[in-house]
């Protein structure tokens, strides 16, 4: 590990604060030694993804695809040696770690295909009518252009599909925006492995200088540098509220405000219709046991809320909940700074007046991450904000309602989050379709019958969600989506066609779908 910045094609280490990673199963140290950015590292690093987006916003999409392919290809290369340092840096299984290095390979290779095909810049073309009356109309053309040079803030849970090349820096890249990331200090030979392999794909597919860079960070100077700086035009970032809401106030308070698309807290409840309880409690438990626990919980789209009607079934799926958690082997956390954030939420939540636990795994390990389940009622969660909030980890909470009617109160009363599921059989969600209704203004995603952990990587996947499960609700940080996050709609009126992108000439140079005189073609 050479624990340098990556400042375009160059490694720095200017710096004096130096930090290390750690072994969660040890609390070790790890083999090498990272400096922390400073103020002049950020600097150059912006200052050259600024004068990289003069080159590469013009750049076609067939090259930047090439540049996306060739970073997938790259990081494929880096073979045992990736998943090797990741598994010691977060303590998650090979399994799990192959299958991510997958999907960010994929998402790459899917935001490669958006730009080949050329459609998602949305071209919109109102000919000329110089004849029409009373007024001529002008020629107009509109597209999606590329805001300028992005600050990525990599993710803590996700070491590799959401971090130096996860799906924020996949998409700013393929919307034709350099890129200034900031590596999350929990895995940073991890983010350095990754850092060499989009710098040695830059190089092999001529993309400028600048077009990637890497910061270090423990402090939140740097990351405050980055959002401060007047050349960054948009923020990617995954993780807690209170991180994402400094830098969304951050931003705001710049004197040229810039969007900042922040994914932050969820508990994503579930909701359980009175059929589906009866005939299906017993399999119930074990999905909600599986999708709990799964990664020690360490998932923002954990279901960290149950809401079901009390009644005998409901008493026996928690029992048989109960159990399963009871029994099971805690499982080690990603950092200890996150195992003592857990076990401090549970603590806070089971505290709360009308809150009992339930159950509880055991946590003899370090870092332990030990499942809970934890139980109130309607009145009470309806009552208490603070029993909605996020505790992230391998817990959740079941609310026991009387009737239907207050479970539709508790849907009516909550905040923005990821997703929600809905268990029903087919005359549940006949005879209740008034909860979808809710529910498709309190979440981005809403799943019937199944279990929200696990998100798709397609066209139409959103990962999004009102406040406070986001910064901005009508977009998306997974599918090919994101990739207009970072993008602007430019207008072009009475334009020669030599002077148009190619996206906008008369003859459709690239065979792409563009809305002409309000027909697609």
């Amino acid at each position: 590990m050479k624990g340098h910045n990556y400042i375009g094609n160059q490694q720095s280490a200017k710096g004096t604060n130096s930090f290390f990673g750690y072994d969660p199963t040890t609390n070790a140290p790890l083999t090498g030694t990272f400096y922390e950015a400073t103020t002049s590292e950020i600097n150059e690093a912006i200052q050259k993804a600024q004068a990289a987006f003069d080159i590469i916003k013009d750049r076609s999409g067939e090259e930047r695809a090439s540049f996306l392919v060739a970073i997938a290809d790259e990081i494929m290369a880096l073979g045992d040696s990736l998943i090797l340092r990741a598994r010691s840096e977060t303590a998650l299984p090979e399994g799990r770690l192959t299958g991510e290095r997958g999907r960010t390979c994929n998402q790459l290779r899917l935001f490669a295909s958006v730009l080949r095909d050329g459609s998602w810049v949305q071209a919109k073309i109102d000919p000329a009518m110089p004849d029409r009356e009373p007024m001529p109309r002008a020629d107009i053309r509109s597209m999606l252009r590329p805001l300028g040079p992005v600050a990525v803030f990599g993710a803590s849970n996700f070491p590799l599909a959401f971090s130096v090349a996860g799906g924020d820096t996949a998409s700013a890249l393929a919307a034709g925006c350099p890129v200034v990331v900031k590596a999350h200090p929990a895995h940073p030979g991890t983010c350095e492995l990754i850092a060499d392999a989009i710098i040695a794909a830059a190089q092999k597919t001529n993309m400028p200088e600048g077009i990637f860079s890497m910061v270090h960070g423990v402090s939140h100077e740097v990351g405050g540098a980055l959002v401060k700086h007047p050349a960054i035009q948009a923020v990617g970032f995954t993780g807690s509220l209170r991180g994402g809401r400094t830098l969304y106030d951050l931003a705001a308070s710049r004197p040229e405000p810039i969007p900042v698309y922040a994914e932050m807290g969820s508990t994503n409840p579930v909701f359980i219709l009175p059929e589906a309880l009866v005939q299906q409690h017993e399999t119930l438990a074990d999905g909600l046991f599986s999708s709990v626990t799964l990664g020690v919980g360490q998932f923002c789209t954990n279901p960290g809320l149950v809401i079901s009607e009390q009644s005998a079934q409901s008493k026996q799926l928690l029992s048989r909940l109960s159990t399963l958690i009871s029994e099971s082997q805690a499982g080690v956390m990603l950092t200890s700074g996150i195992q003592g954030a857990y076990e401090k939420g549970l603590t806070e939540l089971s505290e709360q007046s009308g809150v009992a636990t339930s159950a509880k795994s055991d946590d003899n390990k370090i870092n332990a991450g030990a499942g809970c389940l934890l139980s109130t009622d309607a009145q009470t969660f309806l009552s208490n904000k603070d029993l909605e909030e996020e505790v992230f980890g391998p817990s959740t909470l079941h609310v026991a309602t009387s009737d239907m009617q207050e479970m539709m109160a508790i849907a009516k009363n909550l905040h923005g989050h990821l997703t929600a599921t809905i268990h029903g059989t087919e005359a549940d969600l006949k005879d209740h379709s008034e909860l979808i209704s809710i529910l498709e203004k309190k979440v981005g995603r809403i799943l019937i019958n199944g279990y929200p952990t696990g998100v798709e990587v397609n066209n139409a996947m959103v990962h999004g969600g009102p406040y406070p499960a986001t910064t901005d609700a009508r977009s998306t940080s997974v599918g090919t989506g994101a990739i207009t996050r970072f993008a602007r709609p430019v207008c072009y009126q009475n334009f020669p066609d030599y002077l148009l992108p190619d996206e906008l000439k008369e003859h459709n140079p690239l065979g792409i779908k563009r809305l002409v005189n309000g027909k697609w073609e």
